[in-house]
C-alpha cells in the first residue's frame, strides 16, 4: 500500500479535517508492528522498527494526549500515565509486545522530559526521588497468551481450523492458478539470489509473501543487495494479491474470522468507554497485517479504494474516535449525541485520514449506526469464535464447544462487500510483468541475504499448539511450498 493511496489520503486529509468544536470522549487504535527481520526464520524487531512504532505513539500523543492538542481526549492525563484511563493489549508474542511498549514510549515519554514536578517524589527526609531512566513510565500491557480467550480479539486467525481451511481454498481459485502460471517466468530470475533460502521449485507465486519478504528485508538492511525498484514493486504486488486472497473473500467469510474478532474487540472497548462515562479514554491493540486485510474487506474499504487490498506499511494503524459534535466538558448523558469517526494511517509517514466504512459515503456515523454495522460483522464472544472455527482445542474445551456447533453472528456482511479474488492494483495494470528482465544478481548477494536472515539462528522456530498455518505476523515462521 504505497504511492497511490498515499496521494489519495493526502487529498482526503486536506478536505476532511475534523472541526475543532468536536469533543473526543474516547479512542480505540489498532497498530501493526514496525520493521523486522525476515519471517522465513524466527524473526525480531529491528532498531528501525522500534523507532517506527515509537514515532507513531508520539504522533497519537500529539493528537490525543498532550496539553492543548487540537483533538485531545476529554479529561485524559496529558503527561502522567493513568492506568484507569488506558487499555493496552497485544498477543503474548515478542514482536507484538515490543510494539506495545515502544508505542507507549512515544505516547507517554519519560516523565522528567515532561514535568519535573510530577517526576519527583519527595521523601520524608526531604530528599528527592526520581524513577529510573529519567522517569520512564511503565504501562500495564495485557499480553494475551495463546491459550487465553481474550487473545481472539487481536489474533482471531490463530488456531482456527475453519479459517485455515477457507484460506487454503484460495489456491484452488482460477485467479490463483492463472497468476501461478503466468508469473513463473518472472519468478525464475530470483532463484539464484534465493538459492540459500528456497529451493528453485519453491520460487513461485505460491510463496509470493516469503519471496517478497526475504528480498524486501535484504533491500532495507543489506548494502550488498539491491533489487531494482520496479521488480520489488512487482514482488510486492504479487505478495499483496496472494495474502489478501487468503485473508478475505466475499463468498467465503471464514477467511475473515480474524477481522470479525477485531471488530468485536474494538466494539467492546468503545462500549467500555460509554459504560464508564468516558473514564476509559484510550484503548490500544497491536497485531498483524492479516487482521488488517480481513478488516479492510469486512468493512468495505476495498470499495472506497482497491489499494486497501495492499498490505499496510509497518507501524500502520486504524483509529476509531468516539466524539460529540458539540464542545462539551462532560460525557454526554444520551448516547444519541455520540458519533464515530474512522481514520487510517499508513505507516510512520502517512497522514491520519478519514475514510468511509461499510460502503457508505459519509465518513462519520452515529453511534447507533456504527453499532449496528459493526454487530453485523463482529464475533463478540469466545464461545462463538470456538463454534465458528470448529475447534474444541485449548480454552474451547473448557467451554464444552463442539467443533460442529452453530454460530450466532458474523456469517455475512450487512452490506455487499468487494471481492478480493481479482485484485486490480495500479502496478499490475501498468504491465510490469512482461517488461521485466532477468536480474543479474551475483551469488555473493545470495550469500549475503542468507547471512542476514539466518544470523543469530541455528534452527527454525519451534512448533507450538497454536502455530499459524496461514501467513501472518505471528511468532511462527513462514514456510515455503513447492508449486
Amino acid at each position: 500500500m504505497h504511492s497511490t493511496i498515499a496521494k489519495l489520503f493526502a487529498v482526503a486529509a486536506a478536505i476532511l479535517t475534523p472541526a475543532l468544536a468536536d469533543t473526543i470522549h474516547g479512542v480505540a487504535v489498532f497498530t501493526r508492528h514496525g520493521d523486522r527481520t525476515a519471517k522465513l526464520y524466527k524473526y525480531h524487531t529491528t532498531n528501525l522498527g522500534y523507532s517506527q512504532v515509537r514515532d507513531v505513539g508520539a504522533f497519537y500523543r500529539n493528537r490525543y494526549v498532550k496539553k492543548n492538542a487540537d483533538h485531545q481526549i476529554l479529561g485524559i492525563s496529558p503527561d502522567q500515565y493513568q492506568e484507569s484511563q488506558l487499555w493496552v493489549s497485544a498477543p503474548d508474542q515478542t514482536i507484538h509486545l515490543e510494539s506495545g511498549y515502544n508505542f507507549f514510549e512515544g505516547l507517554y515519554p519519560p516523565l522528567e522530559s515532561l514535568d519535573m514536578v510530577l517526576a519527583n517524589q519527595k521523601l520524608n527526609n526531604g530528599s528527592d526521588s526520581f524513577a529510573p531512566l529519567n522517569g520512564y513510565q511503565i504501562v500495564h500491557l495485557h499480553g494475551e497468551a495463546p491459550e487465553a480467550p481474550d487473545t481472539i480479539w487481536i489474533k482471531g486467525d490463530d488456531g482456527c481450523p475453519a479459517l485455515t481451511s477457507a484460506a487454503t481454498m484460495y489456491e484452488q481459485s482460477s485467479e490463483y492458478l492463472s497468476t501461478l502460471d503466468s508469473s513463473r517466468g518472472f519468478y525464475q530470475q530470483f532463484t539464484e539470489i534465493l538459492a540459500n533460502n528456497l529451493p528453485a521449485a519453491n520460487v513461485t507465486y505460491k510463496n509470493a509473501f516469503t519471496i517478497f519478504d526475504l528480498l524486501n528485508v535484504a533491500n532495507i538492511h543489506n548494502a550488498s543487495v539491491n533489487v531494482p525498484s520496479d521488480k520489488l514493486d512487482q514482488l510486492r504486488y504479487y505478495s499483496d494479491a496472494s495474502e489478501f486472497g487468503r485473508a478475505y473473500n466475499r463468498t467465503m467469510p471464514d477467511r475473515a474470522i480474524g477481522g470479525m474478532t477485531l471488530i468485536g474487540g474494538l466494539l467492546q472497548q468503545l462500549n467500555q468507554t460509554i459504560s464508564s462515562k468516558g473514564q476509559q479514554k484510550l484503548s490500544l491493540f497491536f497485531g498483524s497485517y492479516m487482521t488488517f486485510f480481513a478488516f479492510f474487506g469486512l468493512t468495505n474499504l476495498t470499495d472506497f479504494s482497491p489499494d486497501f487490498k495492499g498490505c499496510p506499511n509497518y507501524a500502520s494503524s486504524i483509529a476509531f474516535e468516539l466524539y460529540t459534535e458539540q464542545n462539551m466538558t462532560t460525557f454526554p448523558s444520551n448516547t444519541n449525541d455520540l458519533r464515530v469517526r474512522f481514520l487510517f494511517k499508513n505507516g510512520t509517514d502517512g497522514s491520519l485520514s478519514e475514510v468511509p466504512l461499510f460502503g457508505r459515503k459519509e465518513t462519520t456515523l452515529s453511534w447507533a449506526d456504527f453499532n449496528t454495522e459493526s454487530n453485523a460483522r463482529a464475533i463478540k464472544s469466545a464461545s462463538v469464535w470456538c463454534a465458528r472455527c470448529k475447534t474444541s482445542a485449548g480454552f474451547c474445551s473448557q467451554r464444552g464447544i463442539a467443533p460442529d456447533s452453530t454460530f450466532a453472528s458474523a456469517t455475512t456482511s450487512a452490506t455487499p462487500m468487494a471481492t478480493c479474488d481479482k485484485p486490480k492494483l495500479t502496478l499490475a495494470q501498468a504491465g510490469v510483468i512482461g517488461a521485466m528482465t532477468t536480474l543479474g544478481l551475483a551469488a555473493l548477494a545470495a550469500a549475503a541475504i542468507f547471512f542476514f536472515v539466518r544470523r543469530g539462528q541455528k534452527t527454525g522456530p519451534a512448533a507450538s499448539p497454536t502455530k499459524r498455518t496461514v501467513d501472518s505476523d505471528s511468532e511462527s515462521g513462514n514456510g515455503s511450498k513447492a508449486a
